[in-house]
C-alpha cells in the first residue's frame, strides 16, 4: 500500500462536502475518483496534496514514494524550450552524459597504462548512463512530446510563449519523464485532442506505477482504471474493476438498496396497520400486543431511499414533424482563415435517423462546419449546401454564444418560447435542475455546466428534427452525460455533432467522420469500429514503410556512427586490445615455462625425485589448461576485434 485515506472530513462553512471518506492504492494500482460535480473530487485531490487541510482524517503516504501531480488548472512558467524543460526533468541523465564525453575526450588522447584508468571510469559513467535509461532518453522525450501533440517544430518553443492548455501539456510531459512512483492528475484530458488521450491512456495503462486520476472521459476510465472510488452525497463507495464494471455493479447495489428500501417501508406499513387494528379492538390484550409492537417498530434501523438527491435531468427529444430521407446534402465545401487552409472539398451526405460524429484533431475545422452550416460563418467561394424536405434545425453551442449573457434563466426560456406560461417554464427549468430563485439567476453567473444544462432545457424544446452539437458533454458529470446519450439513443430524427468524448461516441454515433489531413474519411460504426478500421489501415502503412526500408538497408548502412556511438566503438576496442595483450602475454609466459618444465622433466639428475618429478608434472599440466582456455580467449577477442 502507498497511499491510504482514513476517515476523511471536510466541510465550507454549513455545506458538508466529505464524510467519512477512506479508502487505499496500492502499488501499481490504477484509481479513478468519480461523483457529479460538485462532489468533492478536485478537493479530496487537494487534501491528498497537502495544498487544503481536511476537518479531520488523515492521509497517510508511504515514506519511499515519488509523486507526481498535475492540477486541473495547472500554472506552469520557464523561460526555457520545451525540449530544455524536457531534459531538465532528468538532470542526472544530463550530467553523465557530458561526464562520459569528458572521458571520451580524454581517451583520445590517451596511452598506454594511463588510459586503462580511464576506461574504467568510462565504463562505470556508461553503466551508470544506461541504467538511467540514458541511451533511450531523446527518444522517450521525443515520443512524449509527440503523443501530447507536440511536433519536431514545437520543441525549441519558450514555454512562455505558449497557451493555458500547451503549458499544461509541457507540464505532463515533463512528469512522465520523470517517473513517479504515484502519479495522480486532475482532469488530465481537457487540453489534449483525441489521438493525444489515446496516446496518454496507453501510456498510463502500460505504466510501472500507481495512477490516481479524476476524469469524465470515460472511455479513458474504461481503458486505465482497476478500481472506482465514486464520492456521491458527501460519502464514498469503493467498486473494484473499471468504469463500466462499476456502472453496472454500482447499479446493482442501488437497485439492492432500492429493493431493501420497499420492503422495509412495505413492512413498516403493514406493522402500523396491524397495530391499529389491535388499538381499534380496544380490550387489553390487543392494546398490550399492539403497544409490544410498536416498541419492535421503534427499534428498527431505518433504510434511506436511495437517490434522494435530486442530480438528474428529464431530457427527451422529440421532433415535431419528420424529415425526408435526404437531410442534408455537403459537395465541394472549402474554408481559409487568412493563409490557414483548414479542409477543402470536401462533401458528405446525411441521412435521416443518423446519428454521424465529426472528429478530428485540435484545429482542423469541425466546428467550422458547423458553424457554417448555421450560417454563422461564410464558406469558401465554391461548395454548395443543401439541407432536404422538412428539415427543421437546433443547434447546440459548446460557448453558449445563443445564451444571453444578461438575461435570467426564466427569461432566456420563456423569450425564446413566448407561447409558454409561467407553469410551463418552471417546469422545464425544474427538470433541468433549476428550483425556487434558481430561475432568476442570470446566465452571466452559471458555471458551464449550468449553462450547457439550460442550452440543453432550449434545445429539447425546439421540437427540431436535425440537431447539430457542438461538443455537448463539456462541462456536464458523467450522471448527465448518461442522460444525453439516452435521450439521443431515443430521438427518432436526425444529429451530426463535434465530440472528443469518446465513450459518448461510442454509445451514439452510427457513422463517424474523420477530418484529418484538410480531408475527411467516412468510417460505419461507432468509435470502436473506427479505431479498428484506422488500425487496420496503419498496419497497412507500417508493413509498406517495412517493404521500402529492406530495400534500402544496405544504402543506409554505409551510414557513419554519430559522434557518440563512435566513442563508445573506440572505447571498446581499446579495451578488447588491452585484454589481447594481456592474453598475449600470459600465453608467452606460460609456454615459457612449460619449456623450463620440459627440461627439468628430462635431466638425468632429477630421474630419482620422485616427488619433484610429479610436482613438475602436476605444474604443466595446469599449465596447459589454462593455455586451452587463453588461446580461446584470444581467439574470441581477435574476432571481437
Amino acid at each position: 500500500m502507498i497511499l491510504q485515506c482514513s476517515h476523511i472530513n471536510k466541510s465550507f462553512t454549513t455545506d458538508v462536502i466529505l464524510n467519512d471518506i477512506s479508502f487505499h492504492i496500492n502499488d501499481n494500482e490504477k484509481v479513478a475518483i468519480v461523483g457529479v460535480n460538485g462532489s468533492g473530487k478536485s478537493t479530496l485531490i487537494k487534501i491528498i496534496m497537502n495544498e487544503l487541510e481536511a476537518d479531520s482524517g488523515e492521509v497517510i503516504i508511504r515514506k519511499d514514494i515519488s509523486i507526481g501531480y498535475l492540477a486541473q488548472n495547472q500554472e506552469y512558467n520557464s523561460d526555457k524550450s520545451i525540449i530544455e524543460e524536457m531534459h531538465n526533468a532528468k538532470p542526472e541523465i544530463k550530467e553523465l552524459a557530458r561526464r562520459l564525453d569528458s572521458l571520451a575526450a580524454q581517451m583520445e588522447n590517451t596511452e598506454d597504462a594511463r588510459l586503462e584508468p580511464l576506461i574504467k571510469q568510462y565504463d562505470q559513467a556508461r553503466h551508470n548512463f544506461e541504467q538511467l535509461g540514458g541511451y533511450a532518453y531523446e527518444s522517450e522525450i521525443t515520443g512524449v512530446l509527440k503523443g501530447l501533440g507536440f511536433t519536431e517544430e514545437d520543441f525549441g518553443q519558450s514555454v512562455q510563449s505558449l497557451s493555458g492548455g500547451e503549458k499544461t501539456r509541457v507540464a505532463l510531459a515533463r512528469m512522465l519523464l520523470n517517473n513517479p512512483q504515484l502519479i495522480i492528475l486532475d482532469e488530465p484530458a481537457n487540453h489534449l485532442d483525441l489521438n493525444a488521450i489515446h496516446w496518454l491512456e496507453g501510456y498510463l495503462a502500460n505504466y510501472k506505477g500507481a495512477v490516481l486520476v479524476v476524469a469524465h472521459d470515460r472511455y479513458f476510465l474504461d481503458k486505465i482504471v482497476t478500481k472506482v472510488v465514486e464520492l456521491r452525497q458527501t460519502r464514498c463507495s469503493v467498486f473494484q474493476g473499471n468504469y463500466t464494471e462499476y456502472s453496472k455493479k454500482k447499479q446493482a447495489v442501488m437497485e439492492a438498496l432500492m429493493k431493501q428500501y420497499l420492503n422495509q417501508q412495505a413492512e413498516i406499513k403493514h406493522q402500523e396497520e396491524v397495530i391499529a387494528k389491535l388499538k381499534s379492538f380496544n380490550r387489553e390484550k390487543s392494546i398490550k400486543r399492539a403497544e409490544s409492537r410498536e416498541k419492535m417498530l421503534d427499534k428498527i434501523e431505518r433504510i434511506d431511499k436511495p437517490f434522494e438527491e435530486n442530480t438528474k435531468m428529464n431530457l427527451l427529444f422529440k421532433p415535431k414533424i419528420q424529415s425526408g430521407n435526404d437531410v442534408l446534402s455537403v459537395k465541394n465545401l472549402s474554408k481559409s482563415y487568412d493563409n490557414n487552409l483548414l479542409f477543402s472539398d470536401i462533401s458528405f451526405d446525411i441521412k435521416r435517423g443518423e446519428h454521424v460524429a465529426i472528429i478530428g484533431d485540435n484545429g482542423t475545422g469541425k466546428t467550422t462546419i458547423l458553424k457554417i452550416l448555421m450560417k454563422m460563418v461564410q464558406p469558401g467561394s465554391y461548395g454548395q449546401i443543401k439541407f432536404g424536405t422538412n428539415v427543421q434545425i437546433a443547434y447546440y453551442d459548446q460557448e453558449h454564444q445563443v445564451l444571453h449573457p444578461e438575461k435570467t434563466l426564466f427569461q432566456e426560456i420563456q423569450d425564446t418560447y413566448p407561447d409558454m406560461n409561467n407553469t410551463q417554464v418552471r417546469n422545464v427549468l425544474a427538470a433541468f435542475l433549476f428550483t425556487n430563485d434558481d430561475v432568476f439567476k442570470q446566465v452571466k453567473n452559471l458555471s458551464g455546466g449550468e449553462r450547457g444544462r439550460v442550452s440543453l432545457a432550449k434545445l429539447m424544446l425546439s421540437d427540431a428534427n436535425f440537431l447539430l452539437l457542438d461538443e455537448p458533454t463539456n462541462h456536464l458529470d458523467i450522471d448527465s452525460k448518461e442522460i444525453l446519450e439516452h435521450a439521443i439513443n431515443n430521438f427518432e430524427g436526425t444529429i451530426l455533432y463535434v465530440s472528443h468524448d469518446r465513450y459518448f461516441i461510442n454509445t451514439t454515433a452510427t457513422r463517424i467522420i474523420n477530418l484529418t489531413q484538410k480531408q475527411i474519411v467516412s468510417y460505419p460504426g461507432n468509435y470502436d469500429y473506427y479505431l479498428e478500421k484506422k488500425e487496420d489501415a496503419e498496419k497497412a502503412q507500417l508493413t509498406a514503410a517495412s517493404i521500402l526500408s529492406k530495400e534500402n538497408v544496405h544504402e543506409r548502412s554505409g551510414n557513419k556512427l554519430d559522434w557518440q556511438q563512435q566513442k563508445e566503438e573506440q572505447a571498446r576496442q581499446r579495451k578488447i586490445e588491452n585484454e589481447l595483450k594481456k592474453a598475449e602475454t600470459e600465453i608467452e609466459k606460460l609456454e615459457t615455462r612449460n619449456s623450463e618444465i620440459d627440461l627439468q622433466l628430462s635431466d638425468p639428475a632429477n630421474g630419482t625425485n620422485i616427488q619433484l618429478l610429479q610436482e613438475l608434472s602436476k605444474e604443466q599440466e595446469t599449465n596447459t589448461n589454462r593455455l586451452e582456455e587463453l588461446m580461446e580467449l584470444w581467439e574470441s577477442l581477435s574476432d571481437k576485434l
